[in-house]
C-alpha cells in the first residue's frame, strides 16, 4: 500500500509539472524517461520502507512513533533519488533520475498521503466501533493532562468497552473551553452543569498526583448526583509500565482519606539503618510489616521479623521472598512477654535498631481484659526495654497511640505506661529511647473502613457508635515513613505526634463509602447507631492538655514536650506487673489510674473508681 501511495504521489508530482496538461509532447517524453527510471524507484521505496518497518504498525492504533518511521522513510528515500540522479546524469544517459521539482513535489505528496492513509484507517474504525455501541456510558475525564489523554486513548482502542466520552474538566482555569483531540476541556466548577446537561454515568480520575481537596470536591459532586467514579492508578502499578483499561477500577474510601505524598529525608535515614541489624516486633500487624516493608528498601544488614502471629509472619515473608528481598530477613516466632524468649533474640543478633510495634490495640478488648493490657503492653515493653540497654541497643523506637493521650480506656493507659517506662530509661542509659503518636491507620486490622467494607458486602446495616464521633486516619505507608523519620531525627527522649490533618465524623465516612458501593441509606442500606463502646471516646486527641509541641524540620513531625517522670515510677510499674497474678480487674484498673492520674474512664464499669 506505501508503494502505491508512493506511486500515486509521483503521478501528482509529474501533474503538478506540466500544470495538469498530460497531453504535450515534452510530457510524453519525460514519461518515456520516467519508464527507465520507476522499476528502480520502486525497488528504493520497497527496500527503504522494509528497513524502516512502515509495514508494521498496526494502522488503526496509528501513533507518532508511526508517523516518525515514516518520515524517516520518505526523507531516505528522497535524499537517496537525489543522489541517483547525478549518477544517472554521469555515468548513463546524461539524463536526471528524476527531476529536481519532481523529486520535491513527489517527497511532500509522498508524506502527506501515507499520513493521510493511516489516519483516514484510524478515523474509520474509531467511528464504526461507536456506531457499533448500544446504550454507550457517557464518561468524563477529570484530568486534562497526559494522563487523562492516556486514558482517553486507550478507552477509544478498546471496542469492548460502552464508553462515549463527552467532556474533559480539570482544575487549571487556563485550559477552560479549550479541546483536547475533538474534545471541550471545562472546568471543575462546571462538573455539576456537565453531569446533567450530558446524562453523566461515570467520571474517571487520570491526574496521578492530584490536590486532595480538590479530588475530593469533584468526587462529592459525583456522589450527590449518582455518578459512578474510577480512578487511574499511580503509573507506578501499570503492568510492564503500559496502561490498560483494566488498570481502572472504582474509587475507594482510601483514595479520599490519604493525604498529600511525604517527602522524607531519605539520607539520613539511610545512614540511621545501611549496614544495621534491626528488630522489628509485631511484625505481623499492620505497622509492623509496613515498617518492615520500607525499611528493606534501606539496605540493612538484617531484619528480625518478631511476632506470635505465624500465619502473618508466613505471609509477609514470601511476599517479600517473591520480590528478591529476603536474603537478609530472619523471621522469629516469639512473644514480646516472654523473657526468656527475647533474651535469646537479643543474644542470637545483636539488634541494634528496635522498632516496638507489638501490643494489644482493641479498646473494648482490652477494657474487659486488662491483665492482658498490662502483660502484653507494659510488661512485654519493659522486658524490650531492659534488653535493649543491656544489649548496648543504639536507638529503641516504639510505636504508641493516641488513645494514650487523657486516656479514657484500659488501652490508651497501658500504652502511656509503656511510654513513660521508655521515658525513664533513656535517662538513664546509652541507649536512644523514642515514642511515635498517632491514630487511627486506614486499611489496619480491626480499622473501621474493613469494618464497613464487610457490613456492606453483607447488606447491613452499618454499625456506628454514636454519631458525634469523629477520628484521624492515616496510611500505613505514611504511618511508616514518619515513623522512620522520628527514629532517624530523634537524639533519645522525644514524644514525636504526627500531623494526622482534620479529624473525619465516622457517620460520614460511612454514608460516603454508601455511595461509593452505588448504594442509597436508607433504601439498599441502614445505618444503625449502637452507642458508645466501653472506654470509647467522642474524640481522640493527640496531645494531652498540659503539653506542647515544638516545629521539627518536617511539618508533619512535631515533639510533645510531655512532664517528667519520676524515678519512683519503676516501682510502681513493678507493682502494677505483680497484680497479673490475681487477675483482680478492679485492682489492676486502680493501679494504672494511679500511676497516670489523667486516666479517667468513660462508659467503663471502672467510672466507679474515678468517683471513689
Amino acid at each position: 500500500m506505501d508503494c502505491v501511495i508512493s506511486l500515486f504521489a509521483l503521478f501528482i508530482a509529474y501533474l503538478v509539472r506540466f500544470d495538469i496538461e498530460i497531453s504535450g509532447e515534452v510530457f510524453r517524453k519525460e514519461m518515456s524517461s520516467l519508464m527507465y527510471a520507476l522499476p528502480m524507484y520502486l525497488v528504493v521505496k520497497l527496500i527503504v520502507f522494509m528497513l524502516f518497518r512502515t509495514h508494521m504498525g498496526l494502522v488503526r492504533h496509528t501513533s507518532t512513533q508511526d508517523l516518525k518511521r515514516v518520515f524517516f522513510a520518505v526523507t531516505t528515500s528522497t535524499i537517496i533519488f537525489f543522489v541517483l540522479s547525478p549518477i544517472r546524469f554521469h555515468f548513463f544517459d546524461e539524463r536526471n533520475f528524476l527531476p529536481i521539482s519532481i523529486i520535491i513535489v513527489e517527497y511532500l505528496a509522498s508524506f502527506s498521503l501515507m499520513v493521510f492513509f493511516r489516519f483516514s484507517i484510524k478515523l474509520l474504525y474509531l467511528e464504526s466501533a461507536k456506531r457499533k455501541v448500544k446504550n454507550a456510558e457517557n464518561v468524563i475525564i477529570y484530568g486534562a493532562g497526559v494522563s487523562g489523554l492516556i486514558t482517553k486513548r486507550t478507552i477509544e482502542k478498546d471496542a469492548r468497552l460502552t464508553y462515549n466520552i463527552v467532556a474533559f474538566v480539570d482544575d487549571n482555569k487556563k485550559l477552560k473551553n479549550t479541546r483536547l483531540e475533538g474534545i471541550t476541556i471545562h472546568h471543575t466548577d462546571e462538573l455539576q452543569e456537565m453531569i446533567k446537561e450530558h446524562d453523566v454515568q461515570k467520571l474517571i480520575i487520570a491526574i496521578q498526583n492530584p490536590v486532595k481537596v480538590n479530588k475530593n470536591k469533584v468526587v462529592d459532586v459525583c456522589l450527590e448526583a449518582g455518578v459512578e467514579v474510577m480512578n487511574v492508578p499511580s503509573a507506578k502499578s501499570w503492568i510492564n509500565g503500559e496502561f490498560s483499561v483494566k488498570n481502572i477500577r472504582k474509587v475507594k474510601i482510601e483514595d479520599l482519606l490519604g493525604r498529600e505524598e511525604i517527602h522524607l529525608d531519605s539520607c539520613r535515614i539511610s545512614k540511621e539503618l545501611n549496614g544495621k541489624t534491626i528488630l522489628v516486633t509485631g511484625a505481623a500487624g499492620s505497622i509492623g510489616s509496613g515498617l518492615v516493608r520500607e525499611i528493606v528498601q534501606y539496605n540493612p544488614k538484617k531484619i528480625c521479623l518478631l511476632d506470635q502471629a505465624e500465619s502473618g509472619l508466613y505471609d509477609l515473608h514470601v511476599e517479600l521472598q517473591n520480590q528478591g528481598l529476603g536474603d537478609n530477613l530472619e523471621v522469629v516466632i516469639g512473644d514480646v512477654r516472654s523473657v526468656h524468649r527475647m533474651r535469646k533474640v537479643f543474644e542470637t543478633f545483636h539488634p541494634q535498631y528496635v522498632f516496638h510495634a507489638a501490643a494489644y490495640k482493641h479498646v473494648p478488648l482490652m477494657e474487659d481484659n486488662p491483665s492482658e493490657a498490662i502483660l502484653a503492653n507494659v510488661k512485654g515493653t519493659k522486658i524490650l526495654v531492659d534488653l535493649a540497654i543491656e544489649y548496648g541497643v543504639d536507638k529503641f523506637v516504639m510505636i504508641s497511640t493516641d488513645k494514650a493521650v487523657n486516656p479514657t480506656n484500659v488501652m490508651g493507659a497501658s500504652k502511656r505506661i509503656a511510654e513513660m517506662y521508655a521515658q525513664l530509661a533513656n535517662k538513664q542509659n546509652a541507649t536512644k529511647f523514642i515514642t511515635t503518636r498517632f491514630g487511627n491507620v486506614l486499611g489496619s486490622n480491626g480499622s473501621v473502613i474493613p469494618l464497613f467494607r464487610r457490613q456492606i458486602e453483607k447488606g447491613g446495616p452499618i454499625t456506628v457508635t454514636d454519631e458525634r464521633i469523629t477520628r484521624y486516619f492515616m496510611t500505613i505507608p505514611e504511618a511508616c515513613q514518619l515513623v522512620l523519620e522520628a527514629g532517624a531525627m530523634g537524639n533519645g527522649g522525644e514524644v514525636f505526634v504526627f500531623d494526622m490533618g482534620e479529624s473525619v465524623r465516622i457517620i460520614d465516612l460511612a454514608r460516603k463509602m454508601i455511595k461509593l458501593s452505588g448504594l442509597e441509606e436508607g433504601k439498599d442500606i441502614d445505618i444503625r447507631i449502637t452507642g458508645l463502646r466501653p472506654g470509647e471516646k467522642l474524640y481522640e486527641e493527640l496531645l494531652a492538655t498540659e503539653e506542647n509541641t515544638l516545629p521539627t524540620h518536617n511539618k508533619k513531625i512535631l515533639i510533645a514536650r510531655v512532664r517528667e517522670v519520676n524515678d519512683d515510677i519503676r516501682e510502681s510499674i513493678n507493682g502494677l506487673i505483680a497484680k497479673f497474678d490475681k487477675q483482680d480487674n478492679e485492682e489492676i484498673v486502680a493501679a494504672m489510674k494511679a500511676i497516670v492520674p489523667e486516666f479517667i474512664s468513660n462508659n467503663s464499669v471502672y467510672q466507679k473508681l474515678d468517683k471513689n
